[in-house]
């Protein structure tokens, strides 16, 4: 969902860098799991604003500003049930990840591994006999049938990565 990418002030706050829609929507999570040199772990969120330049959270134990410098590149994330259902029509990432991609012949081309953004576009990482980056737009991803665990895509099985 994020990433702490450095510290805020003197009290404690982070500045959040947000891989969600909006920059407040980590701000509805009341808790967080952050990934911290121990391991993950969860912490409760007492504030979170949206500043100008993104958004800050100041988190339940990081009380000064050497403790909010300590999770620096820390990953943020959410459990999947305090998603909830996606709104009609929007899919959450986490739901496309391991779901199966076939060309529109049902030929199979892999899973998906992951997705990332490249500015106005997202992308399916899906590994196969190789690995294809196929942009997630209309003009190649012609259905995602999650209860089937499928994507169908228009692909070809040549097509270079």
């Amino acid at each position: 969902m994020g990433q702490i990418v450095g510290s805020f002030g003197l009290k404690g706050w982070v500045k959040v860098k947000s891989f969600a829609e909006t920059p407040d929507s980590l701000g509805v999570f009341p808790t967080w799991i952050v990934s911290t040199k121990d391991g993950w772990r969860d912490i409760a969120l007492e504030d979170f604003e949206v500043h100008s330049k993104g958004p800050v959270a100041k988190l339940q134990g990081v009380d000064d500003r050497d403790a909010a410098d300590a999770l620096r590149g820390a990953q943020v994330a959410v459990t999947r049930e305090d998603l909830g259902e996606a709104e009609e029509g929007t899919l959450y990432w986490v739901d496309l990840v391991g779901l199966e991609v076939v060309d529109e012949e049902g030929r199979r081309l892999g899973e998906v591994e992951g997705l990332f953004e490249t500015g106005e576009t997202s992308v399916l990482v899906v590994k196969g006999v190789k690995e294809r980056l196929i942009p997630f737009v209309p003009q190649y991803v012609k259905a995602v049938d999650r209860e089937a665990g499928r994507i169908t895509v228009d692909w070809k099985a040549d097509y270079d990565p």
